[in-house]
């Protein structure tokens, strides 16, 4: 049997459960709520639970008990809390993504995929906190890699190559998206912009930091690019931005040589 001889019905049993769900396959349950109970207002609400105190505070029970039901009747419509992370995460990727931009824009396009991806979890900080089940297979995901997929569309790449430059993307993404989601948490914590990046302990750091043990690090201490002062003098743009130009950059070289 090919690939074309497989129904969707056939395919969603190839999925877990949470995946299947994600794309529509919903069997309705024999007993339990029926009305006032819904997979998108499971979902919604153990959002909104690990929006205001994180993934660890999600679990059946209490997603069940804020809604007003036991655990068991959450069960009848999602199998594990596994499958509700999974769909979890897909939810978060239900994002809108700019117009399509005409082909010589790529890098501006592939820049927006960046900047959309780092935004889902500056918006979602739990969103990474969810293990990395397998490659996306959710459709809000796989609309994510779509939209990665766009800019490069016309290019001379082979689709392996297209994907490579995808991976490295994303991969650039999360890392960016973790560390700007733990500024936010911080300075909602109460820190301040100076002291994540320490500026507050520069005059300390240029007593302790010695040539003599830190022979590549001191002069960046003395400048003060290692706390990022005097930023005016910064030509360079923000660390994600100088990355990213940088795999862009990248990018555009491998391009020349095809």
């Amino acid at each position: 049997m090919s690939d074309q001889d497989i129904t969707r019905e056939e395919a969603a049993e190839m999925l877990p459960a949470g995946a299947a769900l994600s794309w529509g396959f919903v069997k309705s349950p024999q007993r339990g709520p029926k009305r006032e109970m819904s997979i998108d207002l499971i979902v919604k609400k153990a959002m909104d639970i690990a929006d205001a105190d994180g993934i660890a505070a999600v679990s059946m029970n209490r997603v069940a008990s804020e809604l007003g039901f036991t655990a068991m009747s959450l069960y009848r419509y999602i199998p594990s809390k596994n499958d509700l992370l999974m769909l979890m995460q897909d939810a978060a990727c239900d994002i809108v993504m700019p117009p399509e931009r005409p082909p010589h824009e790529w890098r501006e396009g592939l820049r927006e995929y960046v900047m959309g991806t780092i935004d889902v979890f500056r918006k979602h900080p739990w969103y990474a906190d969810i293990p990395i089940f397998g490659i996306p297979i959710a459709p809000n995901n796989l609309r994510i890699v779509d939209w990665a997929l766009r800019p490069l569309r016309d290019m001379p790449l082979n689709d392996f190559e297209k994907m490579s430059i995808v991976l490295l993307l994303s991969g650039y993404a999360r890392s960016c998206g973790m560390l700007q989601r733990d500024i936010d948490s911080a300075i909602q914590e109460g820190s301040s912009e100076q002291e994540f990046s320490g500026i507050n302990y520069s005059a300390a750091l240029r007593v302790l930091v010695q040539p003599e043990q830190f022979p590549n690090l001191h002069p960046l201490i003395m400048s003060g690019a290692y706390t990022g002062e005097n930023e005016e003098e910064n030509t360079v743009g923000s660390d994600l931005d100088f990355g990213l130009e940088r795999i862009l950059d990248g990018v555009e070289h491998y391009l020349k040589r095809a």
